[in-house]
């Protein structure tokens, strides 16, 4: 038993539980009455028990400092809230984590006199904002699954599928063929899908901390439609497969063309057989001397006439030159001379001077 006057030691215990929303602020309660006794030897302590072996300093007051910088996941948003030397230790924790949740211990200690409190802190996070999506088909007759899951919040989150109307202003019940998952509430199954069914749909996921919601349409399109779609898109990709083939041959063929065009002058072609030349024989008759000296060029035949014509009168002028006898026969061997023709009497009957080239008679034997 201990008795009034050697008693050194005085113990308050008080302990209170406290539940805050992320990103509150929050004051946890110690009040002493250690204060008065020696200002100098007087020490504060708030610790946070993290588990049962592991504890982390908050802030402190000791030979007359203040240390609010021990725990850097806490560094700066800690503090004592009012006069700490005068009995209201209270420590202030300001945008609250879920890494602030835990046992807090309040120590105050002052001429061998001790007092403490003990605090439960829980830090409860509201749902992140849920995802929604579709999973099905959405058509006529068809089932289709609507699906929720926020990612963080603390826990339990609830979730509950609702119906909005069009103007988005109030909430509608679920069609009657809605099915509602017990084990994961947010999932709904909409059976039997008609066009009833289209319009928007709203996930709202909620905890002590507060909500969140998402929402997402729904479209239930008739089968005859899906074939409509399907028909037009097949038909616009068929016409884009003639259109690429047209352009393709088009394009084909003016290459074939130009390359026909540059090919066509570097043909080989056979030049033609160069004329024989045919040596007249005297024994010829006049009229095959008068077609054959027509083939010939007429700039030729005008330039030799002159000479051709001096030719045929001398020849006529020689006296001794006498036309050969029909009786006397040739020596064989060689041909008889042609008979020399009157050129006078010849342009008398009317027949038409000829003027035979000179490279024409220098076959002719005289």
């Amino acid at each position: 038993i201990c008795l009034p006057a050697s008693c050194s030691v005085w113990i308050a215990e008080a302990q209170t539980e406290f539940k805050r929303v992320a990103e509150e602020n929050v004051t946890l309660p110690c009040h002493h009455r250690l204060g008065l006794l020696e200002q100098g030897s007087l020490d504060i302590e708030w610790l946070l028990h993290v588990s049962e072996t592991v504890q982390k300093a908050v802030i402190t007051y000791s030979g007359g400092h203040v240390y609010d910088d021990l725990n850097e996941e806490q560094k700066g948003r800690v503090s004592f809230t009012s006069n700490f030397l005068a009995g209201d230790a209270s420590l202030q924790i300001i945008s609250l984590q879920s890494s602030d949740a835990g046992k807090y211990i309040c120590k105050v200690k002052n001429a061998g006199q001790y007092e403490w409190a003990r605090i439960t802190l829980k830090v409860i996070e509201k749902p992140s904002k849920p995802k929604c999506w579709l999973e099905g088909e959405l058509l006529e007759g068809k089932d289709l699954s609507l699906q929720c899951r926020s990612g963080s919040g603390t826990a339990p989150i609830s979730y509950r599928w609702q119906r909005l109307s069009e103007d988005e202003e109030r909430a509608e019940h679920l069609p009657p063929t809605s099915r509602v998952n017990i084990s994961n509430p947010g999932q709904v199954l909409l059976k039997n899908l008609t066009q009833m069914s289209t319009g928007l749909y709203q996930c709202v996921a909620t905890n002590e901390a507060g909500q969140e919601s998402c929402v997402v349409q729904v479209t239930v399109q008739q089968a005859q439609n899906i074939g409509m779609i399907a028909g037009a898109v097949c038909g616009v990709v068929v016409g884009l497969c003639l259109l690429l083939l047209v352009v393709r041959l088009t394009i084909r063929r003016k290459e074939k063309k130009r390359y026909e065009e540059e090919e066509a002058p570097n043909e080989i072609r056979e030049d033609a057989e160069a004329p024989k030349a045919h040596l007249v024989k005297p024994s010829s008759s006049s009229s095959g001397s008068r077609s054959s000296r027509s083939g010939s060029s007429s700039t030729r035949s005008t330039a030799n006439s002159a000479s051709r014509s001096q030719r045929t009168l001398s020849t006529e002028a020689t006296p001794h030159l006498t036309p050969p006898q029909y009786g006397q026969k040739e020596p064989e061997g060689r041909e008889a001379e042609p008979k020399k023709v009157d050129y006078n009497n010849l342009v008398k009957m009317g027949a038409t001077l000829v003027m035979v080239p000179a490279q024409s008679r220098a076959f002719q034997t005289v």
